[in-house]
Parts: structure tokens; sequence; C-alpha cells
């Protein structure tokens, strides 16, 4: 029986970063003898054992085999005769498949440090077309290390799986699952770089591809290009370390410009209420968390109102507070402001300016706090016009406050 370490530790390792969790392989042991020595069973499609201290997973060495569409069509095989070399060969980037024994030898059959020399992400084996949600794990990665190129080959092997339909039999929550890890990583953007490149992001978000070429007003967009807006706003999110239901927000505040008629074009007027029938179908496709869904609603129907907090009467910004819920949830009206902040800074020599109405609408929300509900509504004779009541005293507790924000 032999151990080795693989996978992302490894990799990290090697390229100085910190190592989060380590995953184990084990060569030349039964499922029997795991137990003998006080592991704990977890796996449930191939074994998979807890270490009784450290609880880092240790797997069997294994061999799989292709047996129906999607990434859940696999026999798996784990026997004490299956070597290293074959269980790496079955891994999905040569940067993923290095291992490292006890003694601190590497074992990379598949040349994985030179790829991670050169910067580059390759697919192992052809063994890679066998499983779709390496097509999402590819662009993640290419989110996480921005450094890094995909290497043509499996660019075009991804390709090539998308037209043999082997993207349709992904389920709703793997692709959530990917795309929410490369959602937050370091530059989003180059994961739906590479899913458009090889055609992945029109199957998997067709409201998201249809915006590349969609023009916009170069007054307001310098790039001009809808998709070109919508990478630049990715990328701002991870520069402000925006919250995941942020970040899902930022990217699909704007679906509904690409279904502006052409004749309207560059303006898009109503894009707002197109981005939110559209965020619906897609958020139960998808089965997008609540908590993400219900953001992505609010900036996209608020979103142009927030970035025009000076030319709003103070009747307008308390209906907006209230419509949001800012008072019970200023945390997440936090969160609606940042994704706000991203869409705004997200353009073209836009990226160091400051985001003024974040600051206008703090203060009205902190004004608005301060008023005692409670009070006015016991001091009410009419119990039918204590909500008109506290408006207006919130009305009232705004409307001193200065229009614009001073830059910062």
């Amino acid at each position: 029986m032999k151990v080795y370490v693989v996978g992302g530790a490894v990799r990290d390792q090697l390229l100085g970063l910190p190592v989060q969790d380590r995953d184990w392989v084990v060569v030349g042991a039964t499922p029997d003898d795991m137990l003998a020595q006080g592991y704990k069973p977890v796996g449930r499609d191939f074994p998979v054992f807890l270490h009784p201290r450290s609880r880092e997973e240790y797997a069997l060495a294994r061999t799989e085999r292709k047996t129906a569409p999607g990434y859940k069509g696999f026999v798996f095989h784990t026997d004490p005769g299956v070597s290293l070399e074959e269980d790496l060969i079955r891994r999905d980037l040569t940067i993923n498949a290095i291992a490292q024994d006890e003694d601190g030898t590497l074992i990379d059959p598949h040349g994985g440090r030179a790829d991670l020399e050169a910067r580059v992400l390759r697919h192992v084996s052809a063994a890679f077309a066998e499983d779709p949600v390496r097509i999402l794990r590819v662009a993640r990665f290419a989110a996480r290390f921005a450094d890094f190129s995909v290497a043509p080959e499996t660019l075009a092997l991804m390709g090539a799986m998308v037209a043999n339909g082997e993207v349709d039999a992904l389920v709703p929550e793997r692709v959530w699952q990917e795309l929410a890890k490369g959602l937050m990583e370091v530059r989003p953007s180059r994961m739906f770089e590479v899913l458009r490149r090889c055609g992945a992001l029109q199957k998997i978000l067709p409201e998201l591809d249809a915006l590349w070429g969609v023009p916009q007003r170069p007054d307001y967009h310098p790039e001009v290009d809808t998709g070109v807006h919508m990478m630049l706003v990715m990328d701002m999110t991870a520069r402000l370390d925006a919250p995941l239901p942020a970040r899902f927000a930022a990217l699909t505040h704007d679906l509904g410009k690409g279904g502006t008629p052409a004749e309207a074009l560059p303006r898009h007027v109503g894009h707002e209420a197109r981005s939110v029938a559209l965020l619906g179908p897609l958020c139960e496709r998808l089965r997008v968390p609540a908590d993400c869904r219900d953001l992505a609603r609010l900036v996209a129907r608020h979103h142009g109102e927030i970035h025009r907090y000076d030319e709003l009467r103070p009747n307008t910004v308390v209906r907006l507070l209230e419509r949001c819920d800012a008072l019970r949830r200023p945390e997440r009206f936090g969160q609606l402001l940042l994704a706000c902040e991203a869409d705004y800074r997200g353009r073209s020599g836009f990226e160091a300016r400051a985001y003024a109405p974040a600051q206008s609408w703090q203060r009205a929300l902190m004004a608005v706090q301060a008023v005692d509900a409670g009070a006015i509504a016991r001091a009410c004779t009419e119990p039918g016009q204590i909500p008109d009541r506290i408006h207006q005293a919130r009305v009232a507790a705004i409307s001193p406050l200065p229009r614009k924000a001073a830059a910062s």
C-alpha cells in the first residue's frame, strides 16, 4: 500500500501558492484495508475515505469507463492492481495530474511541470472528452490562473465536445457549481472568454452570449460592445472583492440589451424590464440560489435609477429604498450598490473613477433608518394612515440631504 498526494495541492505547491487542502490517492489497497486502519468511507460512486485524524480525503486508485452521456455516465473500477499512472491518466489537465510520494518525490508522467512553467492548460488524454464538466473546469482554471493560456488542441477538443452534444447532458446543479466558483476567481472574464471560444457559452448561457456584437452609445460606453462591457464589469467585481450574489447580479443586469430592436440601437430603452424577464427562466434553468436570484432581479430592475440618484426626487428615493427592502436588509442593499459600482466602473476609461451614487444612497438609507416608525405609529389616531405618515417622515428626513455626493 502506497499513498500519494495528488492534484491541486501539488500544483499549488509548485506554483508557490498556499495549499488549501490535500487529496490523496492510495495504491495497492482494498476498501477492507482502509476500514481496518480506521478510515471512514464517504464515497458513493467509488471508494473514498476520510483519514481518522486529519479528515482529508483518500481515494483508492481507479480507472473509469464511459457508459452514457454526461458526467455521471461512468463505471469506475478499483482494485489493488490499479497503478498510480493509470489513475493519473484519467485526470483532466496535466497540471492536475502530478503526484508526490511520502518522500517528496514527484511523479509526473504527463508533463505537468513543463506546462506549469509554460503557463498552459492542456488536457491529459483523449479521455478528457468523456466528461463535459471538464469544459467548465478548464474555463474556471483560466479565470483563476489569469496568465495561463488554453492549449490549442485542448480548446479544439472542447469545441468538438460542444458540437457532439456533450454539454447538453450537463445537470443544472453542476453547471451552477462551476460557474459560481469561476465568478469568484481573480479574472472572471476569462471563464466566459474560454466558454465563448469553444461554443459552450451559447449552450449554457445563451442570454449572455447574445450580448457580443450589440452596440451601446459610445458617449456612455466607450467600449461600445455590450459583451465587452460585461467582461469589464465582471473583472471589476473581482477588483471590488464583491460577494457571489453581487457578482452574479452584475453578470446578468444587462441581459435585456440582447433583445433591443435593431432599429432602436444603440439606445436600449426598456432593457431593465427585459433583463428581469430573462432572469426568471435563466435562474430556474440553472437552479440559481435564492440570494443570487433575488439580488440579480433588484439590480437588473433598478440599476439605472441607482446611477441617477442626483436626478431623483426624495419621494422616489424613499420608494426605491422601500421596494428594495433596504431598511430590513441593508447588507443586501450594500451588495446592490456594489454591483452597480462594478457596472459604472466596468467601462473603458472609468476603471479608476469614484462611484458617487453609492455614498448618496448610503447617506439616504441612514437618514431613513433614523426615522422612528414606532413612535409615528403610536401617535397616529387613524391606523390606515400609518404607512403614509411613516413614508412622509422618511421623505422629510432625506429632503435636506445634498443631491450629489462629494467625489472621493
